[in-house]
């Protein structure tokens, strides 16, 4: 579960709440149910209704009928059962760089392995599809082998074992 949204503030006497939130709410209107933590439990709410007011929602939840009932949740978190979008890099155009054992003693350029043209997703591992010298190599994706990523240029700067490329 996820926080999608703040309690503001209630709204007229009819229960209203207003909403602070980034996400668009009018698609829970009907739909699976929103929970309010009480004494550590979430509990289940439904939006009957949602009116975007600039960048802020009135809200109507079931239950929620009275401005004593608004006011008893104001400053409480609304969350829903979802999974945070989360903010993938897919590196596709991106090169590739094998850190070359950057130690400081040797200090070594990093070498060019090639420009990433795919992910191949294999259970437990994901592997970048590189194109290297005409032909397609398969690199392991894995969070131990990543010593830089520079977004700016697109280059990833990875700490390869010997011989894989």
């Amino acid at each position: 579960m996820i926080q999608i949204a703040k309690i503001l503030r209630s709204d007229n006497t009819d229960g209203g709440i207003l909403v602070g939130s980034e996400y668009a709410l009018e698609e829970l209107v009907g739909n699976e149910p929103v929970y309010i933590e009480f004494d550590g439990l979430k509990v289940p709410f439904f939006v009957l209704s949602c009116k975007p007011r600039g960048r802020k929602y009135i809200l109507h939840l079931n239950d929620v009928i009275s401005l004593e009932d608004a006011e008893e949740i104001v400053g409480k978190a609304i969350y829903a059962d979802m999974e945070e979008e989360e903010d993938e890099q897919d590196f596709i155009g991106w090169k590739l760089y094998d850190s070359a054992d950057e130690k400081p003693s040797s200090r070594t350029k990093p070498i060019l392995v090639g420009t990433i043209i795919g992910i191949e997703a294999i259970p437990g591992n994901d592997l970048f599809v590189v194109e290297r010298d005409g032909t397609e190599v398969l690199i392991p994706l894995h969070e131990d082998l990543i010593v830089s990523i520079n977004p700016k240029k697109e280059e990833l700067l990875l700490d390869l074992p010997e011989g894989l490329y």
